[in-house]
């Protein structure tokens, strides 16, 4: 009879965090740029020509909003948009630089 030989065990790798989604560090940049300028989400809204409650869910991250509404909203702050976007690269950057996400970086090559 032939002897059974057990296989290896699959390493597990650590859990990591998924990764920031871009409308929501479109959001999280478009909240701070209005709470700098100290306006309220309806000043902002008005002049970018869109309903309160619409930049509340862009910035929110719960809309993924076109180019043109990203523009608007960006004039309304008096930002261009490669300022807004350099700025959201900013953002992504420093998270992924952040000591939590390069010992998950470090833990995974390890496991490799």
């Amino acid at each position: 009879m032939a002897e059974i030989i057990p296989l290896p065990r699959p390493v597990a790798l650590p859990a990591r965090e998924p990764e920031p989604l871009w409308r929501d560090a479109l959001g999280d940049r478009l909240r701070r740029l209005r709470h700098e300028r100290g306006e309220r989400l309806t000043d902002t809204a008005d002049r970018a020509g869109v309903s309160p409650q619409y930049l509340s869910e862009i910035e929110r991250g719960l809309k993924e909003p076109s180019s043109e509404m990203i523009a608007a909203v960006a004039g309304a702050l008096d930002v261009t948009l490669i300022e807004l976007t350099a700025g959201v690269v900013d953002d992504l950057r420093a998270r992924a630089a952040s000591p939590a996400a390069v010992g998950c970086r470090a833990s995974l090559a390890l496991a490799a």
